[in-house]
């Protein structure tokens, strides 16, 4: 989840080939690239748009693999006003904010906080959660192809819509529901226990997965919350897509005043500092790498804002000797998804020494299986890595620690044929003998983001020992997004599912990163989620207990002594 680390480096914007939203100065471009077009965007603020003479533009990804230099030159020359609006590979420009635009968002999500939040909870999560999903089921097609041409391989794109739409599944609108508010009555006493929304929250999506992130900030407002959101300049068409052409209109279906979400494209910092200083704002959703949230976090507290934060994921996946082993290579391969640029992928697998021969060759065939391509072929699962000086450097420190390169290990062009300066990287497994000395090796110890696999294989020994040094192992993570386990017996399903404390999510025989009802597709411990880390609901995340009881005809001082208590118990929730 790096967004700070990558803005504004050569790992630029792609961009989406759909209509245009707002005004027609593009719409002569030749379609020799895109279909129809481009999108141009606006800042949007307290209901309406605020144009800019400052923009990013975005670019076809094919155009930037067949030729990123340029590409990026061609684009850099359009935001300095000196290039070609005809370029075919031109495919979206979105307005740039100032100061000033990024403060009035903040003003206007105060303005309409106190009336979205006095909104009944039903209205706040059906009615918009509904509109929600339908304007996704509506626009599916769409926006996978936004996703694909922000360099999401097919695949890839089908996945996180599965996940966007079973955010605003009625299983979970009704989870929600239940858990924003629950009533009870005793004797002549009315009881709420309920969730006040915080106020404003500012959030800042990353740029590696903008669109969904900007969906999962928005449950927020299902909570009562008023949003800002800050979008990448490095990849601003997906979050500004879903904000514009799903939010917008699914809120004004809903009745929110105007204010109630805003958003622009501006670059991270002078807006996080803005944030931090503005008395208005209360929360601050910080989606990014460790180090600067942690910072971040610390600031906050200081501030008297919480901190939301989603940072990076180093996600086990332990793998027991009566494991289905064909099941959980598949898993495993799951780590190689847009090139492991992804925070809840599989990072590391633990393996019971019994089957490790086993598992590393079925693995091992599954890796030679996955190819590079462009991401609109059905068959791509791999995702360009243009900075990849850490990924040898994570090769170099494993191998001399003791690690085998069993599977990749170089770059290679889009057909696949090893080279020096190709765009992709290799799926790349490694095999590390022995949990104890496992975390010495740094791309067992840290998230790479790369398509890199350290399988660790346990030490020789009776079960209890083996299981005991599988699960303290889980725990001993720094980090704590996710961990997966692929066991049989029933005792030891138990016995991780007990002890396993580490991490938002835990999955049994299942999928690494599918989507669950009810179950949070977010949220972690330690370095993945700060001090505050847990399992990441926004609603609840953005929201604070609070009792209240309402009673008539009671008398205080019997009251103070409990003989008013009365007999009638019953409970009922906003659902």
């Amino acid at each position: 989840m790096d967004d700070l680390q990558v803005e504004g480096s050569v790992k630029e914007s792609f961009c989406a080939d759909f209509p245009h939203h707002g005004n027609d100065e593009f719409a002569s471009v030749a379609p020799t690239v895109r279909k129809s077009a481009p999108r141009a965007y606006h800042s949007f603020v307290g209901g309406a748009d605020v144009p800019s003479d400052n923009s990013v533009y975005c670019m076809s990804a094919r155009a930037m693999l067949n030729d990123v230099f340029a590409t990026l030159r061609a684009k850099r020359a359009l935001e300095r006003g000196t290039g070609d609006p005809g370029n075919p590979n031109v495919l979206a420009r979105c307005s740039v904010a100032d100061g000033e635009t990024a403060q009035a968002a903040v003003k206007a999500a105060a303005g309409a906080f106190p009336q979205w939040a006095a909104a009944p909870a039903e209205r706040r999560i059906f009615a918009l959660g509904r509109a929600v999903r339908r304007r996704l089921e509506a626009h599916r097609s769409e926006i996978i192809e936004v996703l694909i041409q922000e360099q999401h391989p097919r695949v890839l794109a089908e996945w996180q819509f599965a996940g966007l739409l079973g955010g605003y599944s009625e299983e979970n609108l009704r989870f929600y529901a239940g858990q924003l508010h629950q009533e009870y009555s005793r004797g002549p006493r009315r009881m709420l226990v309920r969730r006040q929304p915080d106020g404003v929250v500012c959030a800042n999506p990353p740029q590696n997965a903008p669109l969904s992130s900007v969906l999962l900030a928005a449950t927020a407002m299902l909570a009562g919350n008023t949003l800002v959101v800050r979008v990448p300049r490095s990849a601003p068409l997906g979050a500004m897509y879903v904000l514009r052409e799903i939010l917008v209109p699914a809120l004004d279906e809903a009745g929110a005043p105007p204010g109630t979400l805003n958003f622009f494209c501006a670059a991270p910092q002078e807006v996080l500092d803005s944030w931090l200083n503005d008395p208005a704002v209360a929360d601050i959703f910080y989606i990014g790498p460790s180090d600067v949230g942690l910072r971040l976090e610390a600031k906050c507290v200081a501030r008297g804002k919480k901190p939301i934060l989603e940072l990076a994921g180093n996600d086990g996946v332990a793998i027991w000797r009566d494991a289905d082993v064909g099941r959980a290579v598949q898993a495993l391969t799951e780590c190689f998804f847009g090139s492991g640029q992804i925070c809840m992928v599989p990072n590391y697998a633990v393996v019971h020494p019994d089957i490790a021969d086993e598992l590393l060759d079925r693995l091992g065939e599954a890796v030679d299986a996955l190819r590079p391509g462009y991401p609109d072929d059905p068959e791509t699962l791999l995702s360009p890595v243009v900075r990849s000086e850490k990924f040898f450097a994570f090769l170099d420190q494993a191998t001399g620690a003791g690690a085998q390169v069993l599977r990749g290990g170089h770059r290679m062009e889009i057909d696949g044929t090893v080279s020096a300066n190709g765009p992709f990287l290799q799926p790349t497994v490694l095999r590390v003998d022995g949990l104890a000395g496992a975390r010495l090796v740094d791309a067992v110890r840290e998230e790479t983001f790369f398509p890199l696999l350290p399988v660790v294989v346990a030490e020789p020994g009776d079960d209890a020992l083996v299981l005991d040094r599988m699960v303290a192992f889980l725990n001993e993570n720094a980090y704590g997004l996710r961990n997966s386990v692929w066991a049989r017996e029933d005792r030891v399903v138990d016995r991780f599912v007990r002890d396993v404390r580490n991490g938002g999510l835990l999955k049994v025989n299942d999928s690494h990163v599918g989507f669950l009802p009810t179950l949070p597709t977010h949220g972690g411990t330690g370095l993945t989620g700060g001090v505050y880390g847990e399992a990441n609901y926004p609603p609840l995340r953005t929201s604070r207990l609070q009792g209240v009881s309402v009673a008539h005809g009671v008398q205080p001082r019997e009251a103070v002594f409990g003989s008013a208590a009365g007999t009638d118990h019953t409970n009922r929730s906003a659902s």
